[in-house]
């Protein structure tokens, strides 16, 4: 008598940059549970809800868990580049997509990014550049970040079947270290370095969406 096994369901990690997937590439040892895709989507939440679309109509993706990740703007005070943002849930005009695991990603990422200070809270979905007032006003309404591609990557991802998604950012800027240009400035490289060590988080979340339910 034989027994067959559903192969595990895949994992998606979508970012907006090429540097923020060559990021996560260069520091990837292993270790996932499950076949592993990170796709660059291009920027805005255009460019993310077509490329999530196209890419989850793959057979090979059928199921996939998604992850948004990258840079984004600290909202709060007292937020410094390459603070963690865990996602409990996105927003943009749209809706809000609630995350799944939020609890479990913060206590993973604490582990894999010793020292570094992990703030959980809605996660703001923009059309553009967020700077000075804006901002102001986005935190006056509860959100803690924003970046343009999160909101639309997880609306898409659950607009094209029941899946688990979460949102992961690294803040490459915040109100008293507003930044221009990412890859020129100490922020942006700290940010790099974070978003090089969030996989190991990333993959223990997918796992445990792999364990039985009881």
């Amino acid at each position: 008598m034989s027994t067959t096994h559903e192969p595990p369901a895949p994992l998606l990690i979508a970012c907006a940059l090429g540097i923020e997937k060559l990021a996560l590439r260069s520091g990837d040892r292993g270790g996932a549970a499950g076949p592993v895709t990170v796709l660059r989507t291009g920027m805005g939440p255009k460019a993310a809800e077509r490329a999530v679309r196209r890419t989850l109509a793959d057979r090979r993706l059928q199921g996939a868990a998604v992850i948004a990740t990258g840079f984004c703007a600290g909202l709060a005070p007292g937020m410094h580049p390459g603070d963690l943002v865990v996602a409990e849930h996105t927003v943009d005009e749209r809706g809000s997509t609630p995350c799944e695991g939020a609890e479990l990603l913060v206590k993973e990422l604490v582990k894999a990014v010793p020292g570094r200070t992990v703030h959980t809270g809605p996660l703001t979905g923009s059309a553009h550049v967020v700077r000075g007032h804006e901002r102001a006003e986005l935190l006056a309404k509860g959100s803690i970040a924003v970046d343009m591609e999160s909101a639309a990557t997880l609306h898409t991802a659950r607009a094209g079947g029941s899946r688990p998604v979460a949102a992961v950012r690294v803040v490459v800027d915040a109100p008293e270290h507003e930044l221009v240009r990412i890859s020129t400035v100490r922020g942006g490289i700290s940010a790099f370095r974070v978003l090089r060590s969030v996989l190991p988080a990333f993959y223990e979340w997918h796992r445990s969406l792999l364990l039985p339910r009881r």
